[in-house]
């Protein structure tokens, strides 16, 4: 899998939401994340979601996939109730 991000929003959530990209990409190896369709903020290109853990921790994460297989991460942040409630219902 590659991923790619822009550095100056990577920058930006981390002082925001205390994520960084990197540890964004742990999610997409968690055999039980769950993935969706962003639909709500997807305007000029598909965008998805996945929660699951990274090594250390449950994460919400959102991205586009590129030609290649090159996966573009959007954002991180830490899940809501209700998101990691998601995750753990699917889970069962």
């Amino acid at each position: 899998m590659k991923f790619e991000w822009d550095d100056e929003k990577a920058f930006a959530n981390l002082e925001r939401h205390g994520v960084s990209f990197g540890e964004a990409t742990e999610v997409f190896y968690d055999p039980n994340a769950l993935e969706g369709e962003d639909g709500e903020h997807s305007f000029d290109e598909a965008r998805f979601f996945i929660i699951g853990y990274s090594t250390s921790r449950m994460l919400f994460v959102v991205f586009a996939e590129r030609r290649d297989d090159v996966i573009r991460i959007i954002s991180a942040r830490p899940p809501t109730p209700a998101e990691r409630k998601l995750y753990e219902e699917q889970e069962r």
